[in-house]
């Protein structure tokens, strides 16, 4: 029963022709609280309907589309620093006087170009005196001899002893081990005094002079360093690998990968190279192993101590498929993509993801060439939803490689003249 029959039903039978038209006025003003007349009937209309649900949400719409096939080569990353592939300490094999200085600090030098000069007076003198010594000695093995072949023509007459023949023999092989000392000792002269000329062992840059000319010297390893001479081309990049990457290039790659390397202020791996050489053991302290990579240096650009990022490729191409980075999410400790069915359903797939590639994310596993990603719109596909689809398509985007290009901004400024 409603509140309006309710209420007529409680109603007095009074007319406003009843003898006491005021009392039904009144009882009509307490049954409805003195309320106007519109207000009365929306009260009874709300009361008297049922309440309507509220509308469903609109179903999201997602851009998808298909992981974009492509053949990708995939590279490691280390970090290391140019080393010269030869450094040569010039020091001087005797001691002596610096008499002249035949290079530039710093300037490129050619395997046997002369850099310094000794005094050579005193070592000229000591040769001289050295071979005085072999003439000697070789006339005196000149006598021995002819004093054997004397002593031998007359051992047949009986006018000489054999004693005295063994004698003159002996004296003969005296005299040439004196020759033979006497030889040794001209070419030692000479070698010393070749020594006060001291050339370029290597070709490369040489380093500043660090002494003058007047200065005395001293020969030996612990003796006066002159300069350094650092050979640049090619030039060597030395790097730490870990264990685990070792492993990895160990079991993908048998004869050597090829290396790409990028310098601090470079976007692009533009130097190229390729690994010559890796150490004999890990060291246990850092578990990680040295290698180095070998680069030609035709202009001697690269510098030993120059900081580099190297790639290390594991020599081949792989099929990979790939998709926007922003579509991989992250679900606690995983990764997965939403993908959508035929009938808008929406499912989280769990997914191996490899590295960048043109702002693009290398799936290793756990996707197929079919499956219909979310690539846009991502936060509102929920795993278990409905969506709706917007066809897309997976394209690379080229972005740089490295950090923008800054050069340190400069100290100071004056006006142009």
């Amino acid at each position: 029963m409603n509140m309006i029959t309710h209420i007529k039903a409680e109603e007095p039978h009074l007319s406003d022709a009843s003898p006491h038209p005021s009392a039904a006025r009144r009882w009509r003003r307490a049954a409805f609280g003195g309320l106007p007349a519109a207000a009365l009937l929306a009260g009874l209309v709300i009361a008297n309907s049922e309440t309507a649900p509220p509308p469903p949400p609109p179903v999201p719409t997602v851009t998808v589309a298909a992981p974009l096939v492509r053949q990708v080569t995939e590279w490691d990353d280390y970090v290391g620093r140019f080393e010269a592939s030869q450094t040569v300490e010039v020091r001087p094999r005797v001691s002596g006087q610096i008499t002249g200085i035949h290079f530039a600090d710093g300037q490129v030098v050619r395997r046997g170009q002369l850099l310094f000069t000794i005094d050579p007076r005193p070592f000229a003198a000591a040769l001289a005196e050295a071979r005085a010594g072999l003439a000697s000695a070789q006339s005196d093995l000149s006598l021995a001899r002819a004093d054997l072949s004397r002593a031998e023509s007359l051992i047949a007459d009986q006018a000489v002893s054999r004693s005295e023949v063994d004698r003159l023999r002996a004296r003969v092989q005296a005299a040439s081990a004196a020759v033979a000392a006497a030889q040794a000792r001209v070419r030692s002269r000479a070698l010393d005094l070749e020594f006060t000329r001291i050339r370029a062992p290597i070709g490369g840059r040489a380093s500043d002079r660090r002494v003058d000319a007047g200065n005395l010297v001293a020969a030996g390893d612990a003796g006066s360093l002159l300069t350094t001479v650092n050979a640049l081309d090619p030039i060597h990049f030395s790097f730490d690998v870990s264990e685990a990457l070792f492993l990895k290039t160990k079991r993908e790659r048998s004869n050597g990968g090829v290396a790409e390397i990028r310098l601090q202020d470079e976007s692009e791996y533009r130097w190229k190279g390729r690994l010559d050489f890796t150490d004999n053991g890990i060291d246990p302290r850092s578990g990680s192993i040295r290698g180095r990579a070998v680069l030609s240096n035709p202009d001697l650009f690269l510098t030993p101590g120059m900081f580099g990022n190297m790639r290390l490729g594991s020599g081949g191409t792989v099929q990979a498929l790939l998709v926007p980075d922003a579509a991989v999410r992250t679900d606690q400790a995983r990764k997965v993509v939403y993908v959508v069915a035929k009938d808008g359903s929406v499912a989280a797939k769990p997914v191996a993801a490899g590295p960048l590639v043109d702002g693009l994310r290398v799936i290793r596993a756990g996707l197929t060439a079919t499956d219909r990603v979310v690539i846009a719109g991502t936060h509102l596909a929920q795993s278990g939803g409905k969506v709706q689809v917007r066809i897309g398509k997976v394209q690379p985007i080229h972005t740089q490689v490295g950090p923008p290009i800054t050069a340190p901004a400069a100290a100071q400024a004056t006006l142009a003249p």
